[in-house]
């Protein structure tokens, strides 16, 4: 059974940070990309950030850039998201998403879901 668990959030003052962590479980995790979305209320999901299966650079949405970082633990089959210098526009549902052919280029695209985590900024 596939699973994919967020966890990490909560309520944090402007300036202040957090780490959300997405454990994942039922799939070859390092054969997939890991993203990070969000969505704010009356918002559309947003792709945050891709970390590739083997780690590495990764591109991030504009609003976050310099303040978000996003790693991996094959090992442990966790991705992780870390935001510093949070803003209440970042208020939002984090769910973390992983897409892959884990059977090669000729396999279909599999794509599975976390529950997401609120992260809420406040003061």
């Amino acid at each position: 059974q596939v699973q994919l668990v967020e966890s990490g959030g909560g309520l944090v003052q402007p300036g202040g940070s957090l780490r959300l962590s997405c454990a994942a479980s039922g799939f070859t995790f390092r054969l997939y990309i890991m993203n990070w979305y969000r969505q704010a209320p009356g918002k559309e999901r947003e792709l945050i950030a891709g970390i590739p299966p083997r780690g590495g650079s990764t591109n991030f949405l504009d609003s976050v850039k310099g303040r978000f970082t996003t790693s991996r633990d094959n090992d442990k089959n966790t991705v992780y998201l870390q935001m510093n210098s949070l803003k209440p526009e970042d208020t939002a549902v984090y769910y973390c998403n992983a897409v892959g052919r884990p059977w090669g280029p000729g396999d279909s695209l599999r794509s599975y879901w976390g529950q997401g985590t609120q992260v809420t900024v406040s003061s």
